[in-house]
């Protein structure tokens, strides 16, 4: 595929199908070199996790549940009104097939709309490998766990902004 095209979760699970090693009915899989990770569980079954995006910072966590999603104790629907933003929290639940079965609090500050709701994907994203770490290879190959670094640039003294120029006047 190229860069500029996007990806379906069609194309996303095919992708995950194909890295995975299909072994014959009776024949043991060779054994990996990594031991096998132990999901990150706290006293009351949750699973916590930190999401950056731009400025915005999410705390998230996930425990088992009906789909509920809480954020700074609102309901998703009041705190993200767009539709666009409630389906990014959305994105990793329906990669991994685990829609509607975990609820997820979390607490964000920082940035804006946007860059808070790309912050709670990512940790959304973080928590479920932290609690199913056989979910980690398909959220990796989605993009979830990848941290966008793109941030602001700064201003820079003799510019109207961070690079723009002051208009020019000839007299």
């Amino acid at each position: 595929m190229s860069g500029n095209q996007t990806r379906t979760l069609a194309d996303l699970k095919d992708a995950l199908a194909a890295q995975q090693v299909v072994t014959p009915a009776g024949i043991a899989p060779i054994p990996s070199d990594r031991p096998k990770v132990e999901p990150k569980r706290d006293a009351l079954g949750r699973s916590y996790a930190t999401g950056r995006r731009k400025n915005a910072v999410a705390r998230v966590w996930i425990k088992p549940g009906k789909g509920d999603i809480t954020v700074n104790d609102k309901k998703v629907v009041q705190y993200f009104a767009r539709p666009v933003l409630r389906m990014l929290l959305t994105q990793p639940f329906l990669v991994a097939d685990r829609y509607n079965q975990f609820d997820v609090f979390c607490t964000v500050t920082g940035g804006g709309l946007s860059g808070q709701a790309g912050a709670v994907r990512h940790g959304i994203s973080r928590a479920l490998t932290y609690y199913e770490p056989d979910l980690r290879g398909i959220l990796k190959v989605a993009g979830f766990l990848t941290r966008d670094s793109r941030v602001v640039e700064r201003k820079k003294y003799g510019k109207a902004k961070a690079r723009r120029s002051f208009q020019f006047s000839k007299r």
